[in-house]
């Protein structure tokens, strides 16, 4: 396993952290048959459709 050869400065182990407050808030689609908020490329969760097709059963 690697292992550093120096200790890695406090003003670059901060400058490193401080991006994750850069990131940007994820992005929605909308469902094309329920018109619910979803994230893109994944299933439904309220109707349970992904691409046109029923791929789960939501109760």
């Amino acid at each position: 396993m690697a292992v550093p050869k120096r200790k890695m400065s406090r003003s670059r182990t901060r400058h490193r952290k401080a991006q994750w407050l850069r990131t940007s808030a994820p992005t929605y689609a909308t469902c094309k048959r329920c018109k619910a908020p979803t994230r893109p490329h994944t299933v439904c969760g309220t109707c349970g459709t992904y691409a046109g097709r029923t791929v789960l059963d939501v109760d």
